[in-house]
């Protein structure tokens, strides 16, 4: 990924942050040397590996998870807020538009768990759904009849990433003067749009305003 020295975030503990907060993920791999992805939400063990391991699973009647070799380094990309930035928040002109976003790219090696193992899967499983149903008035347990999930796990495949390595790009107005963050900031938090809203969020934690 392109990242100038300014965008650059290179704090393990920053990034593992955004991980866990924007889980929903795109794992890229190649399929007969084309490129092909899917969406998941995936899970990060920060303790396991120097960077992490990642931890998901997909649909058996995905192809992709035939496309998973451990011998082969697959990407997968965290996306974080984004929005448009119009030039009239700058003082300094002429100035031009431009895109502010926050993005994680983790490359690792991947191993797969195969349908069949239940005791593998369940516990990935139920640490999944205990994260999304954390802070919900009455959170779902899991509690399903034995042979329901087990045919339910028969139809997937989960698999663990050892993180190689990990590049994050805050692009979040770095390059500009502090009064333009401010305005920038200012302008963002107006409009009523909670992913442009985020990115003001952002951009206060990124320059400590």
């Amino acid at each position: 990924m392109y990242i100038p020295n300014s965008f650059r975030e290179d704090n393990l503990e920053t990034l593992h942050q955004f991980i866990q907060h924007y889980n929903f993920a795109t794992l890229i791999t190649l399929q007969e040397g084309q490129p092909i992805g899917s969406h998941l939400p995936l899970m990060l063990d920060a303790k396991r590996g120097q960077y992490g391991t990642l931890i998901g699973h997909m649909a058996r009647a995905n192809s992709q998870w035939r496309t998973l070799d451990p011998q082969q380094e697959v990407l997968v990309i965290f996306q974080g807020p984004h929005t448009y930035i119009s030039p009239s928040w700058y003082e300094v002109s002429p100035s031009v538009p431009t895109w502010n976003y926050a993005v994680v790219h983790a490359y690792g090696k991947i191993r797969l768990i195969e349908a069949g193992n239940f005791a593998k899967l369940q516990p990935i499983l139920k640490s999944l759904v205990d994260i999304h149903e954390a802070g919900f008035e009455h959170p779902w347990e899991m509690d399903l009849p034995e042979d329901y999930m087990h045919s339910m796990m028969r139809a997937i495949t989960g698999f663990e990433i050892k993180i190689t390595r990990l590049e994050g790009k805050f692009k979040l107005s770095q390059n500009r003067t502090e009064n333009d963050q401010h305005h920038v900031i200012a302008a963002l938090k107006d409009n009523p749009d909670t992913l442009t809203a985020e990115v003001a969020n952002l951009m206060e934690d990124t320059h400590n305003i």
